[in-house]
């Protein structure tokens, strides 16, 4: 894969064939971003588990104490007490059938994340095939299908974020901004981890960290000691 100039001399500060320390790894990440905006700092980290597994799934969400620095668009379906409930605590958009009909005619993605109370689940069944592939179908693991609204769109608004395996058990989650300095990435990423391994399934046997890697939107990524994060 080719890359432009400023990221092969920015690639130049990292020893590919090092494991790297936590706070290395989070000042790297900040010496090697490459654009001009405030760039993401994302963590990618391989569990030893196998996704094609229903007793092997590593699904949930944690809220991040700085938050992730990313303004989320609020999504509820809900209806009478719990939509005014959604509208008082600060959803972007609340509605029902108005808005599934939205979904499913103007192909409208308008926002980032979706929550659902529980009632309204028949409902919003119809457009499962259209959120799911996009990651924002409400579940209940994750805390979007829930009684309580309010309480879901403030932590969404405070920093919660969603992890779940991919085909590859892979995990990828932003952490926060390269501009939030190394002690509140250290804090995003040590909560993140820790919720990981508290979210560890039974069935997974052998070492459960594989791999972990920090890297900025368009930086390179640095890896860290898989067994150092958990000490």
């Amino acid at each position: 894969m080719k890359h432009g100039k400023k990221y092969n001399e920015k690639a130049k500060l990292v020893d590919r064939t090092a494991l790297y320390e936590v706070d290395q790894a989070i000042e790297l990440v900040q010496k090697t971003h490459i654009a001009k905006f405030d760039e993401t700092v994302e963590a990618h980290i391989r569990l030893g588990v196998d996704s094609r597994h229903a007793d092997q799934q590593v699904r949930g969400a944690v809220v991040l104490p700085h938050g992730t620095g990313k303004t989320v668009r609020v999504l509820v379906f809900a209806k009478n007490e719990k939509a005014a409930e959604a509208q008082a605590a600060g959803a972007d958009y609340v509605g029902a059938e108005d808005l599934i009909a939205k979904i499913q005619s103007q192909n409208w993605f308008e926002f980032d994340v979706a929550v659902a109370s529980p009632d309204m689940m028949g409902l919003v069944g119809r457009i499962g095939r259209i959120l799911g592939p996009k990651g924002l179908m409400p579940n209940p693991k994750a805390g979007t299908v829930t009684p309580d609204v309010a309480k879901a769109i403030k932590e969404i608004k405070a920093g919660k974020i969603e992890y779940r395996l991919d085909k590859t058990n892979i995990i990828h989650v932003p952490l926060g901004k390269v501009s939030f300095g190394t002690e509140k990435l250290r804090d995003n990423f040590q909560t993140l981890l820790g919720a990981l391994i508290k979210a560890k399934p039974a069935a997974a046997k052998g070492q459960y960290l594989r791999s972990v890697v920090l890297a900025s939107t368009m930086g390179p990524g640095i890896k860290i000691n898989p067994v150092k994060v958990t000490e």
